[in-house]
């Protein structure tokens, strides 16, 4: 990220008389608001030993994953200023740089988030905050408190370059979250409510941000795929993943049956296999594309993918 921070003007210079300004005092001035500008300009590359703070605490406009991933290219000497300087200085520049139109569009999408979860009664609470050694399998855990590409590779494999499984999640914790999205459908389905499907292939799913998880998903990206992404796609900013949009997709006989060749709008995906008993659910990758042939025909090569059982993962 390069976005230069807002300017701020130095001292005024002074008048003598009439309109005239003193040589001496405007160079003055030139200097003062070229270092000024020059200490606001944020990092071209991130601050990757600096901790950022937290803002989930607070009530912003913006994700609070957003904030914390955005502190760390802040220039030095904002680092060290109360949460609360950072926070004004860091929203000035998502506003500015953020179109009028996509502003309004993310505010009617809040208020949409706000209307459903103060209507909606959770199922299984426990869900909605991360608790590591009921959410993962202990082999995964190890291989993320180890933390080298060594740990992370001793439970994967990878079937094509950049493709990436292993398994992840404690059986019991897909059982909830299977039983906390079926939940949330019947209170639509119950309250006429009007939701958001995950994408426009997918007639039936749910986002489970929209329903109060995205704070728990936030905590799974920061300490649990990032540090995984990191090792493996650097080069497309696996190192600071700031947002995500997590959700569940429902395939059957009455339901949608397959998801056409489609490229993720995502630096990364993680795709986790929750269904119960089943048979297909394939995932088939069809080699990488460049930004001019992203929806030409299938290559030849086909790497498949199949999840046989709940738990499950790939990571692309």
């Amino acid at each position: 990220m390069s976005l230069p921070g807002d300017r701020r003007e130095g001292p005024s210079p002074v008048s003598c008389g009439g309109n005239e300004v003193l040589p001496a005092d405007s160079s003055r001035s030139m200097t003062v608001a070229q270092m000024v500008a020059s200490s606001q300009r944020l990092r071209l590359n991130p601050n990757k030993d600096h901790k950022p703070d937290s803002y989930e605490d607070l009530q912003v406009d913006f994700s609070p994953s957003i904030f914390s991933s955005l502190e760390r290219y802040l220039p030095p000497s904002m680092l060290g200023v109360p949460r609360d300087d950072k926070v004004k200085f860091m929203r000035e520049i998502l506003v500015k740089y953020l179109p009028h139109g996509e502003r309004n569009r993310v505010q009617k999408h809040r208020d949409y988030r706000k209307k459903i979860i103060s209507n909606y009664q959770p199922l299984h609470k426990e869900l909605y905050t991360l608790h590591p050694t009921t959410f993962f399998l202990p082999s995964f855990l190890k291989a993320i408190s180890d933390n080298t590409e060594e740990s992370f590779r001793s439970m994967m494999s990878e079937p094509s370059p950049g493709v990436f499984t292993f398994e992840m999640l404690q059986p019991r914790f897909c059982e909830l979250l299977l039983a906390e999205v079926e939940n949330f459908e019947k209170w639509v389905n119950e309250t006429k409510f009007r939701i958001m499907r995950p994408n426009t292939m997918n007639k039936y799913g749910a986002v489970l941000d929209d329903f109060g998880l995205e704070t728990m998903l936030d905590k799974l990206m920061e300490g649990f795929i990032r540090p995984m992404s990191k090792v493996f796609f650097p080069e497309v900013g696996g190192s600071t993943l700031d947002s995500h949009h997590g959700f569940v997709v429902e395939y059957g006989k009455d339901r949608d049956v397959d998801l056409g060749f489609h490229v993720d709008d995502s630096e990364v995906t993680l795709n986790v296999c929750l269904g119960k008993q089943f048979s297909g659910g394939e995932l088939f990758f069809r080699g990488t594309r460049c930004d001019k042939h992203v929806n030409t025909g299938s290559q030849s090569e086909c790497v498949v993918v199949p999840f046989v059982e709940a738990m499950a993962a790939s990571l692309i």
